[in-house]
């Protein structure tokens, strides 16, 4: 049996509705994206360094950027919970499980630290 020991939140609706929700700021962020290169079809480096160097849109590609962390990691809890528990080698399935999630830990915390370094280093 899983528990929720390693799980973001504490219970499946919860995830699946933070999941939903970051889903939807992942979108806005790309439609954004898309509206002002379709605005600004001829957009060259000093427009595309001005847009990303207003705070707004930075505060917006941070949250984009958690949104982001959040919704993988949920994710790949899910899978490994789904499909590595369910492997037929006993306890190594859950070895095998707890590694995979570190794994995913670790790269999601190194993702989030290099989108704040770009989005907010200089």
């Amino acid at each position: 049996m899983v528990t929720n020991v390693t799980n973001l939140g504490r219970s499946g609706l919860f995830d699946w509705i933070i999941q939903r929700f970051s889903a939807v700021i992942l979108a806005a962020y790309t439609l954004c994206l898309l509206g002002s290169f379709v605005a600004h079809p001829d957009m060259d480096y000093l427009q595309w360094r001005s847009l990303f160097d207003s705070s707004p849109f930075r505060f917006f590609s941070l949250v984009t950027v958690l949104a982001l962390c959040v919704h993988a990691w949920i994710g790949m809890w899910t899978i490994s919970t789904d499909y590595l528990t369910s492997l037929q080698l006993g306890t190594k399935a859950t070895f095998i499980r707890l590694v995979f999630q570190a794994g995913c830990a670790l790269l999601t915390v190194v993702y989030l630290l290099w989108g704040i370094q770009i989005f907010w280093g200089s």
